[in-house]
C-alpha cells in the first residue's frame, strides 16, 4: 500500500517520499529565473535537488578553500563531501550540494568570524544567507549553481549535532587530517572512517542513491518530550508533532509504524 505522509514539525519516516518541497515561501508566486548566484538559484537547488557538475563543483571548492584560508578559518570537509572524498575520491554522483564544517570554540574560531566570511564569498560574487540553529550556525553560499553548506556546530555534550539530530564525537574534529582531493590538500575528520560510521551507519562504504536514510535515523538517540505525544490517522490541531497519513486513495491511515526522529517509534491510532 501506498502512503503520503503531510508533516508538520520535524519527522522523519522511511515511508515514501514526498515530492521535494521549498524551503521558504519567499519566491511563491515568482517566476524562477536565476543566473546561478542568486536566491532563485538556492531555492532551485533545494527543489530539484540537481546533481553537481563535478568539475564546476572542484571549482568552487577550491574557491572556497581560499576565502576560508585567507580569513585564517579552519574547516574541514563533511557528510557527503568527506565520503565522496575517502570512498571515491571525488564527488558522489548523486550529491547536490558541497558541504564543509567548523567548530565553534576549536582551531581559534568564534561566532564573531562568520560575518566577515560570509562577507566575502558575497565579494567573490556568492548568494548568502545565515542562518541561526540550536545546535550550529548554518551559512549557505550559492555561485554558479553549486550549493555550499558549511554548518558552524557548537559543541554540545562533547558532540556535535549533525543535521537532522546525529550525534558526533567531538574528538572526531579537534585534530583533523589532510587528505588531497580535488586539486588541493584538504582537512576531513580523524580518522575519517570513524565519522562516516558515526554519520551513516557501518554500511558506509556501500554506495546508496537512496534508502541511506534509514541508517541515518537509526543513529539519532531517542529523546522524548515531556509534553505529551498525538499520531492520528485523523489530523490534529492541538498536538506539537501533527501528521497526517493517507493511502492511495486519500484515505486515513491506522495503524501505521512511523518513526519520528529523536521521539521513537509510535502508530496511528
Amino acid at each position: 500500500m501506498g502512503l503520503r505522509i503531510n508533516v508538520l514539525n520535524c519527522l522523519w519516516t522511511s515511508v515514501n517520499r514526498l515530492p521535494d518541497m521549498p524551503r521558504s515561501s519567499s519566491l511563491k508566486g515568482k517566476k524562477m529565473r536565476s543566473n546561478g548566484s542568486d536566491e532563485a538559484s538556492l531555492e532551485r537547488s533545494y527543489q530539484t535537488l540537481q546533481p553537481m557538475d563535478s568539475a564546476t563543483a572542484g571549482k568552487i571548492l577550491r574557491e572556497a578553500k581560499q576565502i576560508f584560508d585567507q580569513n585564517s578559518v579552519t574547516f574541514f570537509l563533511r557528510q557527503g563531501t568527506c565520503l565522496g572524498a575517502i570512498r571515491e575520491n571525488g564527488f558522489i554522483a548523486w550529491d547536490d550540494d558541497l558541504d564543509l564544517g567548523s567548530v565553534i570554540g576549536l582551531h581559534g574560531f568564534t561566532e564573531n568570524q562568520m560575518e566577515p566570511i560570509t562577507t566575502a564569498f558575497k565579494r567573490g560574487g556568492y548568494y548568502t544567507k545565515l542562518e541561526n540553529f540550536q545546535d550550529y550556525v548554518s551559512a549557505t553560499m550559492m555561485k554558479s549553481n553549486i550549493r555550499i553548506d558549511w554548518m558552524c556546530y557548537r559543541i554540545v555534550d562533547d558532540n556535535i549535532i549533525h543535521y537532522p539530530g546525529v550525534p558526533i564525537a567531538v574528538h572526531l574534529v579537534t585534530r583533523l587530517k589532510k587528505i588531497d582531493f580535488a586539486g588541493e590538500t584538504f582537512l576531513v575528520p580523524n580518522p575519517p572512517e570513524d565519522y562516516l560510521s558515526a554519520k551513516y551507519g557501518p554500511d558506509w562504504m556501500t554506495p546508496k542513491s537512496s534508502g541511506y536514510e534509514k541508517d541515518i535515523l537509526a543513529k539519532i538517540p531517542d529523546h522524548p518530550t515531556e509534553q505529551k505525544q498525538f499520531i492520528s490517522g485523523e489530523y490534529s490541531e492541538s498536538s506539537s508533532i501533527k501528521v497526517r497519513i493517507l493511502d492511495i486513495h486519500g484515505e486515513s491511515v491506522h495503524g501505521a509504524l512511523v518513526r519520528i526522529a529523536g521521539q521513537g517509534s509510535k502508530r496511528t491510532k
